[in-house]
């Protein structure tokens, strides 16, 4: 069972160096057809040669906005959950009440945190998306990248992404463009697949994140690493998903999951990263 993904057409594709340490050597991570290698240096799995930025953006099309459409109750459930499980609430009201979700899709999760009393904005390149929560929900989405949003320096207190840094095919000039847009203090909320989780590693290959659209799949380790790299202090991290639907019995799914997030070797992790105070870094 994967997570949904486009059948990539004809693409220009290139090869490139390691998204996070920039070593140029890397080794076949599986025999399969999408070309994931693991860095020689730091150990990150990233797909190579990866496609064009401007071929991969035409793959969040109408048929992704249905899927992401018809799944937003489950999503949005998923992001509740993380965000409690990481501490936001507790946190919140000592933050800036300003507050990004980057690759926000239809825009559910900032229309909550809107009604929490946050300014709300939100960036999302698949276009069907981002209009329906602009037009259903009346909040404020910028629909392309982030890095073409070009927010001012310093406008949010909280940035948040989920299930969005393993498509970026440059994540360490996202992340740099994250603390340039945070407040000092503020923070960076990312949720992704994890590859040192118990799922990765029981099925390999057929890990239903190893996916085309996927160009980097990050392990609890080379994601705090590039978090301490561009400047940011990891501060917590938490995860969950023992086995996914319609890989085992019901029970022994549950049994799976409980065991996962007791022990936080979850398929899904979420870090809560700070970007220093003035001065600090």
């Amino acid at each position: 069972m994967k997570t949904f993904s486009m059948s990539p057409g004809e693409e220009k594709k290139r090869l490139i160096e390691c998204p996070v340490c920039g070593y140029p050597e890397s080794s076949p991570r599986w025999s399969g057809s999408m070309g994931f290698v693991t860095c020689g240096r730091c150990g990150l799995v990233y797909q190579n040669p990866q496609p064009m930025l401007e071929d991969l953006a035409q793959r969040y099309d109408d048929e992704y906005f249905e899927y992401e459409r018809e799944n937003e109750e489950n999503f949005f459930s998923l992001m509740l959950m993380g965000l409690e499980d990481i501490g936001f609430p507790e946190l919140a009201g000592d933050l800036p009440r300003s507050f990004l979700d980057v690759g926000c899709a239809t825009g559910k999760l900032i229309a909550h945190v809107k009604e929490l009393g946050f300014s709300e904005q939100g960036v999302e390149i698949c276009a069907p998306s981002a209009r329906y929560g602009i037009e259903k929900r009346g909040v404020s989405i910028f629909i392309g990248t982030l890095e073409e949003a070009a927010f001012r320096d310093e406008s949010f207190g909280v940035v948040h992404c989920s299930h969005l840094i393993e498509h970026l095919t440059d994540p360490a000039a996202f992340v740099d463009e994250v603390r340039r847009i945070l407040v000092p203090g503020g923070i960076f909320l990312v949720t992704t697949p994890d590859i040192q989780g118990m799922q990765a590693r029981l099925f390999g290959e057929g890990w239903r994140s190893a996916i085309h659209d996927h160009m980097v799949l990050f392990s609890r380790t080379t994601l705090r690493r590039l978090l301490e790299d561009k400047g940011f202090s990891v501060e917590k991290r938490r995860s969950w998903g023992g086995l996914a639907v319609g890989t085992a019995p019901a029970p022994l799914k549950r049994i799976a999951d409980r065991a996962c997030k007791f022990l936080n070797q979850g398929d899904v992790m979420i870090l809560l990263a700070r970007k220093p105070l003035s001065g600090e870094g």
